[in-house]
């Protein structure tokens, strides 16, 4: 088929599984102008129409992607590199009360909400002050010109980021106390303003903390501040309030969510709160997951419309020197030094210094968090997994180093490789023992939304883009542990319903034809590979992780393909989102 925009075109001999949940059948699907025309078990060709062959294929909704952060990266990686090829036709930014808008006159405030984004999402400063134009102040101003300026592959829609909020109305102070009266009129007005021009509603964080251990300017929110928003967001039909909490530093995850169903009270507002453990050490080494399935059930009891998110696959740690904030949020704050030392030749001369080498050492013994990848025992199963030079061993484990060269920690081990091996190479962490009976019932749960990835973050951490394939690959096909029609459905229809975008999400007439047409057997997620296509704002670039498509054999965004024949088509047919 071809990749420009036809009048119509016919998809047949597929089987459909329509994003509603209901059983798959056999049929065929008619599309023109960007909308499903026709559903039926046979339909003949118009003339002039195009025909896409869809024998032995499923023929579904476009996948849509809950929770990325590509709202700085998609104005330098137009392509969304790899979505298309996984079937994703929409992505949701702005998660985590993280965003670019709105944003303050101030340069010193613009340049902090940059590097907040940039720290806890593992992306590079520089390329938000090369590539993004910055010609917005608003909320409404940031969506003119992202639609005006930016053309992607997936349909795309975003938050209203409470951290951003903050920034734009109190300066640098956000860090440090609760707002006045008069500054939460004027973010309660900017909100409304990002709710009216389209915002999918307010995210908001009640977990982080930087790389100097500051908590994040939204847990100095008061509940003045946040009941005014949420009041705010009642006035807003479909609105939703997305909310990250504590499940790892200080597990203060039931008592905020108490906090909010109390400032909640009266309000028609929905909230999507991340969310419900799904790892075994959680459940069984914390102690974190029992107490919140407690509240998620009470608020299905008492009516709320709160939705717990939650990702069907591990949390992947891979370490580097460069861009990493997983040593800060592990509580190792020796190491983090040398990611925030500038230089290679400074990351060099402190991983040598003897007294640095000392106190790395203490702090892995005594400093970081139990789950984190460093304390002994644990520190000894990280993998040698990338090397920028070749030098190696690669594929072998920090333990097993250790007694090759002789040291005498498993941290000396480690700086000893990337010395040799060069400061771009990674090193990472077995994944954690997903808890696969909880991830199926929330699959299965009429109040969970799936398929969290982080795509567009921590490049080069990891590689979220992709990631929702395995929910087909591995719980339907592998492990059958779900039905195909209940996979797509949590990646389809629960999802535009959720985020009440109804106008697609499933194959029925009259919705927009987001579809993707795929063979079962040909599909799997693929491994990461290194991609050198990241701006550095020194005119190169640096690398983050990828991986091969799927491949779809089609994929279509408001009826124009954007992967077709084993690759992207290059078009860029996606339009910006608003609840509806």
């Amino acid at each position: 088929m071809s990749a420009q925009e036809s009048s119509s075109c016919l998809i047949r001999g597929g089987t459909i599984v329509d994003g509603t949940g209901a059983p798959a059948y056999q049929g065929d699907v008619r599309i023109a102008d960007g909308v499903i025309q026709e559903i039926a078990p046979t339909l003949q060709p118009g003339s002039g129409e195009t025909v896409v062959d869809a024998t032995g294929c499923l023929v579904t909704p476009g996948f849509i992607e809950t929770h990325t952060h590509f709202d700085g990266a998609m104005w330098w990686d137009s392509e969304l590199d790899p979505l298309p090829g996984f079937g994703v036709t929409t992505t949701i930014m702005g998660n985590c009360g993280f965003s670019v808008a709105p944003i303050s006159d101030e340069e010193a405030v613009r340049r902090e909400v940059v590097g907040i984004f940039s720290f806890f999402e593992d992306i590079p400063k520089e390329p938000f002050f090369s590539e993004l134009p910055w010609d917005w102040r608003s909320w409404s101003e940031y969506k003119d010109s992202m639609v005006r300026n930016v053309k992607l592959p997936t349909n795309y829609a975003a938050f209203c980021g409470h951290i951003a909020l903050r920034l734009a109305v109190m300066g640098l102070e956000a860090w440090d106390r609760a707002a006045t009266p008069t500054e939460i009129e004027r973010m309660a007005a900017l909100l409304d303003e990002a709710l009216s021009a389209g915002a999918l509603g307010l995210s908001s964080n009640l977990f982080d903390h930087d790389g100097e251990d500051r908590p994040v300017p939204t847990l100095k929110a008061d509940d003045a501040e946040f009941r005014a928003l949420f009041e705010v967001m009642d006035r807003h039909k479909g609105s939703c309030f997305q909310v990250i909490v504590d499940v790892f530093r200080a597990m203060t995850a039931p008592e905020s969510m108490v906090r909010i169903a109390r400032l909640m009270e009266g309000l028609n507002v929905r909230v999507q709160w991340g969310g419900l453990p799904t790892l075994v050490f959680q459940r069984d080494m914390m102690g974190i997951q029992a107490p919140l399935v407690e509240l998620h059930e009470q608020f299905k009891k008492e009516g709320r419309d709160f939705w717990t998110a939650f990702a069907h696959i591990p949390v992947t740690s891979t370490l580097s020197v460069q861009s990493s904030l997983i040593f800060a949020q592990s509580n190792d704050y020796v190491w983090h030094e040398v990611v925030t030392t500038e230089t290679d030749d400074g990351k060099i001369a402190l991983m040598r210094d003897p007294d640095w080498r000392k106190r790395a050492r203490a702090s892995w013994d005594n400093e970081t968090f139990e789950f984190s990848p460093f304390p002994r025992g644990r520190a000894e199963e990280l993998i040698l997994m990338n090397s920028d030079n070749g030098v190696g061993p690669i594929g072998v484990t920090v333990g097993e180093y250790m007694k090759q060269i002789g040291a005498e920690h498993p941290s000396d081990a480690m700086a000893e490789w990337l010395i040799a091996n060069g400061l771009d190479s990674t090193v990472t962490m077995p994944p954690f023992e997903m808890d696969t009976e909880m991830v199926l019932k929330l699959l299965r749960d009429p109040k969970a939304v799936g398929n969290v990835s982080d795509a567009g973050a921590h490049g080069q951490m990891l590689c979220g883009g992709g990631e929702n394939i395995k929910l087909i690959t591995e719980f339907v096909k592998k492990n059958k542990q779900l039905s195909i029609e209940e996979a797509v459905y949590s990646l389809t229809g629960k999802i535009a319903s959720h985020f009440s975008l109804s106008d697609r999400g499933e194959l029925s007439v009259g919705k927009k034809a987001d579809i993707t047409v795929f063979n079962l057997d040909e599909i799997d997620t693929r491994e990461m590979h290194r991609v050198y296509d990241v701006p550095d704002g020194k005119g190169g670039h640096t690398w983050r992780w990828t991986r091969d498509a799927a491949p779809m054999r089609l994929t279509m965004v408001n009826g124009v393909p954007t992967f077709n024949g084993g690759g992207p088509t290059g078009t860029r047919p996606g339009e910006m989102l608003a609840p509806a």
